[in-house]
């Protein structure tokens, strides 16, 4: 497998499930803007969408965030990155990986244009705020999104939630996230997705 990322962007979430399967994957850095990878190749050729995260397999090239993770979580069903297909548990992680990508992730977005108008920032950053104080009170002190165990999910939600600092986006008033993010944070998966996305501090 080769993942193409780029450093801090949603493709870190791949990186990190990708160490905590433990599976054999090299990873290529990607200028999203020029379309370039580190190598020097076209990368619209590799992904005709021009962004991150880029999965090639031995089936193919995979594209999506959420279709990534689930892939590289059942490439070690004994690493328990999610529940097994067809289970109650699995519909759940499914639930989880959609409400990151719609309601988190992609409030966030408007939150990287530095043009965009003051009132529409402002409706941006309160879409966001109700989403963040919603999840906040879903996790539970010292648990993962689906309990005991770590998934691809809080991979993909620390991701986006890491994002905060950059944007800033205070998450201070919410200690239950930050208690979370640490906990994230201090996997040895998550250290060596950072440390190889040169994100380490």
């Amino acid at each position: 497998m080769k993942l193409y990322y780029s450093p801090g962007a949603c493709s870190l979430a791949s990186h990190i499930a990708l160490f905590g399967a433990g599976v054999k994957f090299e990873a290529e850095q990607v200028d999203t803007k020029a379309k370039k990878t580190k190598s020097g190749k076209d990368f619209s050729k590799i992904n005709s969408k021009g962004y991150v995260p880029c999965l090639e397999t031995k089936e193919g090239v995979l594209t999506e965030g959420c279709a990534i993770l689930q892939y590289i979580a059942d490439q070690a069903p004994e690493k328990n990155l999610l529940p097994k297909n067809g289970t109650w548990e699995r519909y759940r992680a499914q639930e989880w990986l959609n409400f990151i990508a719609t309601e988190i992730h992609k409030n966030f977005s408007p939150l990287w244009n530095k043009d965009l108008p003051e009132a529409t920032k402002k409706a941006a950053i309160e879409r966001l705020t109700a989403r963040v104080q919603w999840l906040a009170g879903q996790i539970k002190p010292g648990q993962y999104l689906l309990g005991s165990q770590f998934s691809v999910c809080d991979a993909y939600l620390f991701t986006v939630l890491n994002w905060s600092r950059s944007v800033k986006f205070d998450l201070t008033q919410w200690p239950a996230l930050m208690g979370y993010l640490e906990k994230v944070t201090n996997l040895p998966a998550t250290q060596s997705a950072l440390k190889a996305e040169g994100l380490s501090k």
